[in-house]
């Protein structure tokens, strides 16, 4: 059996498939909750840009988010709830926030895939 990965440059697997340990994972039930309620912000760090979900407030690539700081709010502790199609990319998001302070993140468990098995609707 060859098992092939792929990798984007500067992410490593480990980064990719271990979460950090301060990321909240949330089921889909609990997340779609947790997103209607005001100041918090939602975004999408798959990559490439794929079905979302409705009321997303950024679209930005999982790998590029350090250079997408402007996009993120002031204040540190505003709940951030990060998602992507499988879960993964976003431990890669997580962990840039958590190394520029950031202290309320969540990642929708299962991403988008899970979202979806749960009865949710997404948006192309």
């Amino acid at each position: 059996m060859v098992v092939v990965l792929l990798v984007t440059p500067g992410c490593t697997l480990v980064q990719l498939l271990i979460p950090p340990e301060n990321l909240k994972v949330l089921p889909p039930t609990e997340f779609a909750a947790a997103i209607t309620k005001e100041d918090v912000l939602l975004v999408d760090v798959h990559t490439p840009e794929q079905a979302h979900i409705k009321g997303t407030d950024h679209f930005i690539p999982y790998d590029e988010v350090g250079q997408h700081l402007a996009s993120f709010p002031a204040r540190r502790s505003t709940p951030i709830y990060l998602y992507c199609k499988s879960g993964h990319m976003v431990n890669v998001s997580a962990r840039t926030l958590f190394e520029h302070g950031y202290t309320n993140v969540y990642n929708l468990g299962g991403g988008t895939e899970a979202w979806v098995e749960a009865g949710f609707t997404v948006e192309k």
